[in-house]
């Protein structure tokens, strides 16, 4: 595990080690505003070089799921200081995650008079959780007008700027799991006929001009995208796998011509080498690989060349001490995932901490 655990420094980016904590919903955030459960919470894992938070969401309607935090309002900014202050205190770096969640959300999860938006009007079919009134279907997205985006773009500008005022060394963009940015990007869901639909290039044009915003504003070397190729997650159907290589292709280009810090590639079983292979050899900084890796698979990804760093999820979730039980070999405490999104402490900051092994006299 030498790679792991050596100092990571490309680009810009400057880390104590090569792991990094994958951005995980919590829903501890009561009233969208975080707390001191939850810098308790980052700064029990900042045994890792990079710690990218849970998704933030840049505008009230962002805010899909229930109890999630924003960072659009300075009760926010300053709560967020508490946060950063604690995983600092551990020399390691932290990234804020910027998620709109589009029309992946519920009317009773967003503040009142605040409208469920989305890049068109296809509703998502499923259901999702809210504290008001239990299990209910997805809303149905009221799409933002040209105009709107061009306002979208500027929430998440303002959302960084906010994120650097309250501590954090940069904010990742959530272009994952069927969010925002994923909903402009894909296909199907994309039924735009204006200048942000139709081709890859109309696609990926309000992801590029988020990040150009964001780059301008704070610094490009502060910037990081989340991307998941062949990602199927809140409903999006798998499409031409020519055609998801070459979007993410030319989004990959493009992310090296602004020079971002990074981009955190999540993987799943329809992932292909291929595709991991040309993101590669587009982008020529920082790439982080994540889903399912194990020490020994991370070790491996690192040693292969596709990834320079390498991200976990729930180990990091259910292991607070994550980098302590790899290094001595220790088992994993594993996740309790009926936990995972309920408020309050349980399942939060009581994982057991590796126990010193006692000396025999």
């Amino acid at each position: 595990m030498k790679t792991l655990f050596a100092p990571y420094n490309k680009h810009g980016l400057s880390l104590k080690n090569h792991m990094v904590m994958a951005p995980m919903t919590r829903s501890r955030a009561l009233g969208n505003i975080p707390n001191d459960l939850m810098a308790t919470y980052y700064g029990q894992r900042a045994g890792v070089g990079l710690i990218i938070t849970e998704g933030t969401a840049p505008a009230p309607e962002g805010l899909g799921y229930p109890r999630i935090p924003g960072i659009f309002s300075s009760a926010q900014t300053e709560a967020w200081k508490k946060v950063a202050a604690a995983i600092h205190a551990n020399g390691t770096k932290v990234f804020m995650q910027l998620m709109h969640t589009g029309r992946v959300g519920h009317p009773a999860n967003l503040p009142a008079e605040v409208v469920l938006r989305g890049v068109s009007s296809l509703k998502a079919a499923g259901q999702i959780w809210t504290d008001a009134e239990g299990m209910q279907d997805y809303g149905v997205p009221v799409p933002f007008t040209t105009t709107e985006v061009k306002e979208v773009v500027q929430q998440h500008i303002l959302a960084a700027k906010n994120a650097v005022t309250a501590g954090f060394d940069g904010v990742e963009l959530h272009g994952a799991n069927g969010y925002l940015m994923e909903q402009f990007l894909h296909p199907v869901v994309n039924d735009r006929t204006d200048a942000y639909g139709g081709s890859i290039e109309k696609r990926a044009a309000f992801v590029l001009e988020v990040v150009k915003g964001i780059a301008d504003a704070i610094g490009k070397e502060k910037v990081g995208l989340r991307i998941s190729p062949y990602n199927t997650y809140n409903d999006l159907s798998l499409y031409d796998a020519a055609e998801v290589q070459r979007t993410y292709e030319y989004l990959a280009q493009k992310l090296n011509d602004i020079g971002i810090a990074y981009i955190h590639i999540s993987t799943n079983a329809a992932t292909t080498p291929q595709t991991l292979q040309a993101i590669r050899d587009a982008f020529r900084h920082t790439i982080i690989l994540c889903n399912e890796l194990t020490a020994e698979s991370a070790e491996a990804a690192l040693h292969a060349g596709i990834a320079d760093l390498v991200a976990f999820g729930r180990p990091l979730l259910a292991n607070p001490d994550f980098e302590k039980r790899i290094a001595a070999g220790a088992p994993l405490n594993e996740a309790d995932f009926s936990t995972a999104f309920t408020p309050g402490e349980k399942g939060y900051l009581d994982y057991p901490l590796l126990q010193p092994i006692a000396q025999v006299s």
